[in-house]
């Protein structure tokens, strides 16, 4: 069985999308502190709520669009986004 499983995390300003035994790393906001949560899934679009460094005391929605990431990488976007189902964060590491 496939596991369908997605992973998001972060370290400082750069983001990480683990799936399937790939990641793809790439840069975020400057002020990146934390990905809180992940609050929708839509095959490739992610609604997410961080922390930043000049707001952490609140969280604040943001977005997330792989597709493009994905193509600049030379990966097809409908074929390795179609499985996932969930995704999650893990290990996040604040380093603002």
């Amino acid at each position: 069985m496939v596991n369908s499983k997605a992973l998001l995390s972060n370290d400082g300003g750069y983001i990480s999308f683990s799936f399937n035994g790939r990641t793809i790393r790439f840069k975020g906001p400057y002020s990146l502190v934390r990905i809180a949560r992940v609050k929708e899934w839509d095959n490739g679009y992610l609604v997410v709520d961080a922390v930043y460094s000049h707001s952490q005391d609140k969280l604040v929605e943001d977005y997330i669009d792989l597709v493009p990431i994905l193509e600049n990488l030379y990966i097809d976007p409908k074929i390795f986004l179609q499985p996932i189902k969930p995704v999650e964060v893990e290990n996040v590491r604040a380093t603002a």
